[in-house]
């Protein structure tokens, strides 16, 4: 295998240059490079009859509605309800929303303050208060009392006017501050697109396994019917003294097999309809009616053709690879952050208002007063908290690469399992196609030699079972195969439109 040359970067180099600019991660942490391989070949190492099974190519999957090529209306309407109704989609779309309102809120720090203040207030100053004591220093001992007594007296102040400030962004922490934010824009839409893929995956699982279920239900029916005509037939030459009891009991003991199997199938039907009823939001029994069982009992889910793509581009579509790579840059931009915050912080503010006792007066220029200037906030002594702050944020980028590379190396792994367990199942397939086959041609020549008299009906009652073992297995197996390839699907990522970009 080689380095996938976009994920190939080691995430300490990724974090020091790319992301931080500057800021260190750390001596001690040595993380190691995730490999992808260069192809898929990878996945069939070692068994060249899995080649054929596994759908692979050069164009990669471009459709974010990637149930699309099923061809199958019932199903594009259910994602379509379920994209629209499901619970857990409106919460990710809440959230993606509450973490674009945030990032407003963070980059507002980029500008300028301006606030207009305003009041009209009646005061009463006190007569024994701080104005008494300039009076007992500047005023005549006789004159003291009415002068207290004049200044105290209620007074109208009328002040309006405006106040701006503004933080020169030297350090870089409100800028590292908009970038963390946007990080997590990305990481909330990414979660949005992860909830969006489970969903859909979900509901083409529940589906295909509901198809499935009644399509066993069908030949079950179909089964039984053959099972009571034959039994009825055999009952008629057991009668004509043609065929033995053993031979009745034995085929009512199948029509009784065949019987017990329907409650259970039946149950599976109604808890895949209310697992989907609950998938799209509706209530459970709503879906009876578009649901139902199609009239061809032998239908079965068509598969279109799938080309993985390349493997790099494969394992950066899926969401939890995205998540993980957008913390790691919030991460990453808050240590830049912590790093700011050991620096002073200067502020350049001013105010300018009108202030007068008189309403006439309010206007006039000479009721103005105003003043500007810069402050400056410069961090001393705090027992440590900043640095310690640092400290905590670079141990929480370290965690951070961890997990991305850690997403990478899991993407991988269930993009191995699916496309394996698609490949066996694929094979299984085939061998249950070749096997119905020659159990229906085998219980056919049975039970002509049966009806001829020219054999038992022990052989041709092993054969019925045989060619109802093989039907039954087969339509499992087309079930599952469906559901593997959904299983690949949601491993590679689905489509590679981000939801983000559409709900913006």
């Amino acid at each position: 295998m080689r380095t996938l040359s976009s994920l190939s970067l080691s995430l300490l180099t990724m974090a020091t240059i790319t992301l931080l600019g500057g800021c260190a991660v750390g001596p001690d942490f040595k993380a190691p490079q995730a490999q992808v391989p260069a192809d898929w070949s990878s996945l069939r190492a070692g068994d060249a009859s899995l080649h054929e099974a596994v759908p692979t190519g050069n164009a990669a999957v471009t459709s974010a509605e990637w149930w699309k090529p099923f061809g199958d209306p019932v199903l594009d309407r259910l994602e379509e309800d379920a994209a629209a109704a499901n619970p857990d989609l409106q919460t990710a779309a809440l959230r993606f929303a509450e973490s674009r309102a945030q990032r407003q809120t963070t980059a507002a720090q980029r500008g300028p303050q301006v606030d207009m203040t305003a009041s009209v207030q009646r005061q009463r100053p006190s007569e024994n208060g701080a104005t008494s004591r300039t009076i007992d220093v500047l005023a005549p001992a006789d004159r003291r009392d009415a002068l207290v007594k004049l200044l105290s007296q209620p007074y109208d102040i009328y002040q309006g006017g405006f106040d701006a400030s503004w933080e020169p962004d030297f350090w870089g922490r409100v800028r590292r501050s908009v970038e963390a934010a946007d990080a997590q824009v990305s990481a909330s839409g990414a979660l949005f697109d992860g909830a969006r893929l489970d969903v859909a995956a979900d509901v083409a699982r529940g589906y295909f396994a509901l198809r499935g279920t009644q399509r066993q239900i069908a030949l079950t029916r179909a089964d039984l019917d053959a099972a009571q005509d034959h039994f009825t037939l055999m009952k008629a030459r057991a009668d004509g003294g043609m065929a033995s009891d053993l031979d009745t009991t034995q085929q009512q003991a199948l029509l009784s097999d065949l019987r017990a199997r329907l409650p259970a199938l039946l149950a599976e039907e109604a808890n895949s309809l209310d697992q989907l009823s609950v998938l799209i939001g509706q209530t459970p029994g709503t879906l009876q009616a578009r649901l139902a069982p199609p009239a061809d009992a032998d239908t079965k889910p068509v598969l279109p053709s799938l080309a993985l793509g390349i493997p790099s581009d494969v394992v950066r579509r899926r969401p939890d690879i995205r998540q993980a790579e957008a913390q790691l840059h919030e991460a990453t931009a808050n240590t830049g952050v912590a790093i700011a915050d050991l620096y002073p912080r200067i502020t350049l503010g001013g105010s300018f208002a009108f202030e007068s006792l008189q309403t006439g007066d309010f206007g006039d220029w000479g009721s103005r007063h105003w003043s500007v200037g810069p402050s400056l906030d410069l961090p001393i002594f705090d027992m440590g908290r900043r640095r310690s702050v640092v400290t905590l944020r670079k141990l929480q980028q370290q965690e951070a690469a961890v997990a991305w590379q850690k997403s990478v190396l899991q993407a991988w792994s269930d993009i191995d399992t699916a496309v394996n367990a698609y490949s066996a199942e694929a094979q299984r397939n085939a061998q249950l196609a070749e096997r119905e086959r020659l159990s229906r041609d085998a219980y056919s020549l049975a039970d002509v030699r049966y009806r001829n008299g020219r054999t038992t009906f022990m052989e041709a009652l092993d054969a019925e079972r045989t060619l109802l073992a093989a039907q039954r297995d087969r339509a499992d197996s087309d079930a599952q195969l469906a559901i593997k390839r959904v299983a690949i699907y949601k491993a590679i990522g689905g489509g590679d439109v981000p939801a983000a970009a559409v709900i913006r």
